[in-house]
């Protein structure tokens, strides 16, 4: 899954990907590069990023979505918590809702997913609010919550008539769940726990906040951080890991070909 923000606060990207032009460019060069699913968002979610009007959301995703549909049948998702947002992305070609409010953000939002019966990204963060989130630390066992925030969802998606089998779950990264790395890096430890609901599993470490100091002394920066993401993707696939979201897409191709060449060769 290539990540494509056209926003000018990404916090990696950093708006180069803000014009539509620009934007294009960069989903045309994801999808040579190998990518499988294009995951585009029109408002960020990272630390301090802002609010974004409704209006300007959809000015900033609905007329990528159009043309690049026009040039491809990839996979499309639509990151986004807003149910307008949504509705209006599949209706312009999106295939998919990445959520990462987990169907808390806006209660329209699950009727949509139910109406249009496409795949929904279901992603842990500790608060509704994700940009709170690397303000509350804490977790007695960071997994036994991941799996009880999981199970109250898929209930919640049930009971709003969503299936099972369009659910992905994702148990978030970096600062969606903490400030303090260590709990990012045991739940890339104990990912294979997460295969007890039967359901597609994704994991987003490109760039995150927890892989800036892996190097005693040094703070990593964005794209230096990319070696050690895809370290921890590996260790995630090798466990069986359905999906990586990736800032660069050939990267993120390379590894899962060479896991794949490794488990085929056992």
């Amino acid at each position: 899954m290539g990540i494509l923000n056209s926003t000018p606060d990404s916090f990696s990207d950093r708006s180069r990907f803000f014009k539509l032009d620009d934007a294009l460019e960069q989903a045309r060069k994801m999808i040579n590069d190998g990518a499988d699913w294009l995951d585009i968002g029109g408002e960020s979610s990272g630390p301090d990023s802002q609010d974004v009007p409704l209006d300007e959301e959809l000015q900033r995703v609905i007329p990528l979505i159009q043309k690049v549909r026009m040039e491809s049948d990839i996979w499309i998702s639509v990151d986004t918590w807003k149910a307008e947002v949504a509705r209006q992305s599949l209706e312009a070609g999106a295939d998919a809702i990445n959520d990462v409010t987990a169907l808390r953000g806006d209660p329209e939002l699950a009727k949509v997913v139910k109406e249009f019966q496409v795949p929904l990204v279901i992603m842990y963060s500790k608060d509704a609010t994700p940009r709170t989130t690397g303000q509350q630390p804490d977790y007695e066992d960071v997994m036994d919550t991941i799996k009880s925030f999981f199970r109250e969802r898929l209930q919640f998606a049930e009971s709003n008539g969503i299936l099972n089998k369009q659910i992905v779950l994702d148990p978030g990264m970096g600062f969606f769940i903490s400030g303090t790395p260590k709990y990012s890096f045991e739940i890339i430890r104990r990912i294979s726990e997460l295969h007890e609901f039967d359901l597609p599993l994704l994991v987003g470490p490109s760039r995150k906040s927890f892989l800036a100091g892996v190097t005693p002394g040094r703070t990593l920066n964005f794209s230096e951080r990319d070696i050690p993401a895809a370290v921890v993707s590996s260790i995630a696939l090798w466990q069986g890991v359905s999906m990586l979201r990736f800032h660069e897409v050939e990267q993120g191709r390379l590894l899962i070909d060479t896991i794949e060449a490794l488990k085929s060769s056992a």
